[in-house]
């Protein structure tokens, strides 16, 4: 059993939308687009699809930070640290008197970025856990994750 408590920073949440958002086929197609528009406007000298092209390449990544901030000052869930306990039948989060308990079989999948380890309980929701916060339990987090979740929904460098 693995017990942690984690404070959900807006620079953890920007992480997991911009993982998130660019892992779609729309963040891909959207960036793929404002590039195609970029190497257009080099190619045929005109600039004004350089601007179009910027725009699409800096709009998304600017929105999702203005939404993580907005998030974490406006959802008083994120104003307190969360309780993880990892054990062999899942993960549960307490956070005051709420608690709600994840099996690990009914995880969608486990990712990671650079700063977290992001386990997805629905295809849209998710537990982020910040690679700062959990110190020295880093490496066991990581190996209940992969122990209890299928190789094939595990995605964890």
């Amino acid at each position: 059993m693995i017990e942690l408590d984690v404070k959900i920073e807006a620079g953890d949440l920007y992480d997991y939308m911009l993982r998130h958002t660019y892992n779609s086929p729309a963040g891909v197609m959207g960036s793929a687009f404002g590039a195609l528009l970029i190497l257009l406007a080099i190619y045929t000298r005109r600039w004004a699809f350089i601007v179009l092209g910027a725009v699409l390449l800096l709009y998304l990544p600017w929105t999702l930070f203005i939404r993580s901030r907005k998030q974490i000052l406006g959802n008083p869930s994120f104003q307190q640290p969360l309780h993880y306990v990892l054990d062999d039948t899942g993960i549960t989060i307490s956070q005051g008197e709420e608690s709600i308990q994840y099996p690990w079989e009914e995880l969608y999948k486990a990712v990671s970025t650079s700063r977290s380890v992001i386990v997805y309980t629905s295809p849209i929701n998710a537990t982020i856990f910040p690679k700062k916060q959990m110190e020295d339990k880093k490496a066991l987090v990581i190996e209940m994750i992969s122990t209890h979740m299928p190789p094939n929904k595990v995605k964890i460098r």
